[in-house]
This record gives C-alpha cells, structure tokens and sequence, in this order.
C-alpha cells in the first residue's frame, strides 16, 4: 500500500528551519519537491511561498491565538500554524480540506498533542477572523506584512513610493521573458507563443522582453529548451543595452550568476574580443555554465571561479566594459523570493555596502581609460546603490558618472531607481561610471 504523504507536513518541514533563521526557500524548498508526488508539487511551492508571502501578517495572527508561544523545539507546528492560517486567509483551497489535512499534519510530525490545539486555533480563525484582523489594525507589521525595521527605511529612503513599493513586494511576479537576437525577433517569439494560444505582451522598456499573461512551467515553452528564450525579469535586460559593449572589446561581468545579463550581452553582441565571468561560489559558477550550455554561448565566455573584491584571478589586461552587479540586500525581487524580508535584517546593510564599495574600487582598477563601467543590484535601499556612487566619486578623481537618459525609473543625482511594479519589471538600480584619460577633463 502507497504511503500517504501530508503535503502541509512538508511545507512545515520546509519553513521551520527558516524560522530559526537557517537557509532559504532556495535551499530547503527544491529537495522537498525532489521528494513530493509530481501532482502535488504546485501545492507544495504555493504552500511554502505563500506562507513566506504573508509571513508577517500571519505571525501577528499565531501571536493573538495562541496563550503562549510554541518552544524551540516546536518550530515545525509553528510552521504549520501559520501554513493553516494562509490557506484559511489567503488560498483558494476549501477551508474543510485546508483544516482537515492541517490538523492531520500534526500526527505525520509525531506531535498527536498538538491536534486538539490546532483544531480549536484555526476553526477559531475561522470564526473570528474579522474581529482578530480588526483588533490588529494598528501593528504596522501586520497592516504592511514587512518588518519594522524595513518599514522604517524604506519610508525614509522614498516618502513618496514606499507605500507603492511595500505593496507591490506582496504581490506575485509575472513571468518575463527575454528572446535570443540570434535565433529570431521578440515579434517572432511573440507570434510563436500566440501559435500556441500562449498570451504574452512586448515589455515596455527592454527591446528583447515579454511578459507572459499567466505563468507556466518554462520547460513547456516552445523554443525554451532550443535556447530561443530566457527567463529573465525586465529590469535585469537593462544591463545589456547600458553596458553598450561593441565588437573587438574585452568584456568582464562581475559576481555574475545565475548569468542572465552575461548570456544577454553575448546575444546582443557577437565579436567581442574575451569576455570573462567571475563568480565566487562554484555552484552558482555551475549555473552560470549551465545556461551558456543552453543557449550554445559557452564557448564565448571564460568563467572563472573568483572573488571579485580581490585581484587574485586578474592578468593584468584591462577591460573595456565591465558589469558590477553586486551583490545586495535584493529588496527589489521579494516578489520572487518573499523570505527575503523574513531572512533579512536591517543591520546587515551596512556590511553589504562596504562590500559593494569594496568590489567597486577593486574593479575599477582593471578598466581601461576611457572605458566604462555598469553598476547594478536588485536593491531599493538608496544605501546600496545611490551612496555607494557618490562615495565612490569622492574618492576616485578619473571616475565620471554618466546620467542615464531614460524613460524607466525615476532618476536619482546617481543613476536611476526602479521599483516593483504590479504585473512588471522587479525593483533595480543602475549607474553607469566612466572612466576619463585624464584626470584634468571633465
């Protein structure tokens, strides 16, 4: 006889470690699909992410049901709490099997115990949930499903946008795409998906993007596996036509898994002289490698397994176009990766800017006079991005910043802000630096 699986069970499996603040849904999440039926899997992600989603919300909820709160020992019925407390909330799953297979949970965890507490907690919800949300309609966490220190900075860093942007940060990201220059046109891509009855609409500002109307497995979009397109956001296609690299150049792209912007830039340019990736962790240099293969790229690029706030790697030939695509808070894609703003913690931005700084100045002494060079994260933090510039040019007399003249974003004394925005691009930002010959010009 088939062993019954208790998908709920799965997903506490999945969330309890990220409540004691251990991985991410990145490294917990793929193994559990690994082990889930395959008709249960689109349950599983929707289970683990939308929980993740409204984790701050729905802790608020656990916090005013339960007299006291769960031991250490017991992340996992925490988990599952909150996992109740989603699907009652938030899903579309009838509320008899979302509390049945919850309560069933709590055997499959072997805490039998705990099945009376849950049945009582969530049929309470269930009758009382217009008054408990009113009872917490003045805890910021709860009316904003962001912590207090986020709300704090963000507030500060854009008084105009940040109720927008934390919004927009609870919403589920489209699907966006990003066609191959070598193998056909966006119009073509676009005619291909519709032959196909599969909706899709042109991006606003990347030339190669389109979104698709409703999400789908990648693997069944016809061209994906042939390399004809690419999963990319549309902010992130930006950093190809900013980079402007031209035939015969040398080429580097920093930090640059997964390698969406690199392989771009090789589709959109052919004949460069070298172009080189450095990433610091082989597994994710692995991915790198992986979508070149895909794409039939790799035999276009050098990756090099490297830090790149260290000059270990370097030959000493300078580069014409270099890529910083820095590693960040990634505050702008908590859309795709809502346990960002569970996971993240304010003092950590301090740290992180030192290090961008850091790989800045590094890099900045391998381009070539004249050359220029691309600053990007997937950050909405003015700390990470803007002040990084400005300090930046403080201290460097042969580095010029180049205004970005654009219709996207909202331009900043350095570079140009994006932010989420409902059914398009991610939260982004670029500046573009170039380097003068001398260091009497402007």
């Amino acid at each position: 006889m088939a062993e019954v699986i208790n998908i709920r069970a799965m997903a506490a499996g999945v969330l309890a470690p990220l409540l004691r603040q251990h991985g991410s849904l990145s490294t917990h999440l793929p193994d559990a699909l690994a082990h889930c039926p395959p008709q249960d899997r689109a349950l599983m992600q929707q289970l683990c992410y939308g929980t993740m989603r409204e984790m701050f919300r729905l802790q608020s909820l656990a916090a005013k049901l339960l007299k006291k709160p769960f031991k250490a020992q017991d992340m996992d019925l925490q988990a599952l709490l909150l996992i109740g407390l989603w699907q009652l909330r938030s899903s579309r799953i009838p509320a008899h099997a979302a509390l049945h297979e919850t309560v069933e949970a709590t055997h499959v965890l072997n805490k039998p115990w705990a099945k009376k507490l849950f049945n009582a907690i969530l049929r309470r919800y269930q009758r009382e949930h217009s008054a408990l949300e009113s009872q917490l309609g003045n805890d910021p966490c709860f009316t904003w499903n962001h912590p207090q220190w986020f709300i704090d900075k963000i507030s500060h860093n854009w008084p105009e946008h940040w109720r927008e942007i934390l919004a927009a940060n609870d919403q589920q990201a489209p699907l966006t795409l990003r066609a191959n220059a070598r193998q056909l046109t966006r119009e073509q891509a676009l005619a291909n998906l519709r032959a196909e009855s599969i909706n899709a609409t042109p991006c606003q500002y990347s030339k190669a993007g389109l979104t698709l109307e409703e999400p789908m497995d990648v693997s069944a979009i016809p061209g994906f596996t042939q390399g004809q397109l690419s999963v990319q956001d549309e902010a992130a296609q930006l950093a190809a036509e900013l980079l402007a690299a031209s035939p015969g150049e040398r080429v580097l792209d920093a930090c640059a898994a997964p390698g969406g912007k690199l392989c771009h830039l090789l589709e959109e340019c052919s004949g460069l002289q070298e172009v080189i990736a450095v990433e610091l962790e082989p597994a994710r240099a692995q991915r790198i490698l992986d979508n070149l293969q895909r794409l039939g790229l790799e035999l276009e690029c050098r990756i090099l397994t490297a830090d790149a706030s260290s000059q270990d790697w370097w030959d000493g030939n300078a580069f014409d176009r270099i890529l910083v695509d820095a590693p960040c808070s990634g505050t702008g894609v908590i859309r795709r990766h809502p346990d960002i703003k569970w996971l993240r913690k304010g003092d950590e931005i301090a740290a992180l800017a030192q290090v961008q700084l850091n790989i800045l100045t590094n890099l900045w002494q391998m381009l070539k006079p004249g050359g220029r060079l691309v600053y990007a994260t997937c950050s909405i933090f003015s700390q990470e991005n803007e002040r990084i510039i400005e300090r930046f040019l403080q201290q460097h007399s042969d580095a010029r910043h180049q205004p970005i003249e654009a219709e996207w974003g909202e331009l900043r004394p350095y570079g140009r802000q994006l932010f989420p925005q409902p059914g398009g691009h991610d939260g982004f930002y670029y500046a573009v630096l170039n380097k003068v010959t001398d260091n009497s010009t402007a």
